[in-house]
């Protein structure tokens, strides 16, 4: 999401998935804005090795560097030998990413992406995502030309860095994880977990329009049960009426931070 926000379902009858131990994972972090910098800062305190890039150079990078542990690189450096993969800038930029990024990057590696659609405040329209054919994930998918998983959209990028709590803890926030790709969906799943949340299955990519900018679970910082009860309420297929509701919601949230004098980068 924006303005310090990574704001993203579940379906109910998900299985649960498979606890992994993810200890000193190399991983490499493609966007160094507040969700990028949040993530890094929490890797890097559970003892992963990390690699941030962004699109001016490693040397723009010093001040991230000392804020976050994290090593800068350019984005071919982090893609390479990671062992997960964070791609997490403006979406308007996805198509601007080198073609042979992932080139050499084992299948089973996984590629997160973050992103959302602002598209009065960024982005500009882009018809796929107007109509609602595609959600934001599935049309990312399209241009990397590998499986992603959708996730940190939907939290505040604070709250990403400061409010993950162990396991069982009273109102442990829950955040959503898309992905057409099981295998990864479920070792991304057990690092959602380990940075303190409780991850919620919210089933393939097309059904990631739950999570996305508009809908109610966008930055509520809901528990696992609330997020998978309004997901069971919203349904898998969202509708031409659930469309216009919450692309509607999101034009004046935009409308909203443009009053406010947000921008966006």
């Amino acid at each position: 999401m924006c303005r310090r926000r990574c704001l993203a379902t579940c379906g109910s009858n998900s299985p649960p998935h498979t606890p992994l131990n993810f200890h000193n994972m190399n991983i490499g972090i493609i966007g160094a804005g507040h969700i990028g910098s949040a993530l890094a800062v929490r890797l890097v305190s559970l003892g992963h090795s990390v690699k941030i890039a962004n699109s001016r150079g490693p040397e723009t990078l010093g001040d991230v560097a000392q804020k976050t542990g994290a090593t800068p690189v350019t984005a071919e450096e982090a893609a390479k030998g990671a062992d997960l993969i964070v791609v997490t800038i403006p979406l308007k930029n996805i198509p601007d990413l080198p073609k042979d990024l992932f080139t050499g990057v084992p299948a089973e590696v996984p590629i997160v992406d973050t992103s959302n659609y602002y598209p009065m405040l960024r982005d500009g329209k882009i018809a796929e995502l107007e109509t609602g054919d595609l959600t934001e994930s599935e049309w990312v998918q399209q241009h990397l030309g590998r499986p992603v998983v959708k996730v940190f959209n939907n939290i505040y990028a604070d709250h990403l860095q400061n409010k993950g709590v162990p396991a069982g803890t009273p109102g442990r926030i829950a955040l959503p994880v898309a992905s057409d790709d099981a295998a990864a969906k479920q070792k991304v799943m057990a690092l959602v977990e380990e940075l303190g949340f409780d991850a919620v299955d919210d089933g393939t990519l097309h059904e990631s329009w739950r999570q996305q900018p508009g809908t109610p679970s966008y930055g509520a910082d809901l528990p696992a049960d609330k997020l998978r009860e309004h997901f069971a309420s919203l349904g898998p297929k969202r509708t031409e009426a659930q469309h216009a509701e919450y692309k509607a919601n999101h034009a004046k949230q935009e409308e909203a931070m443009a009053a406010q004098g947000i921008q966006l980068k």
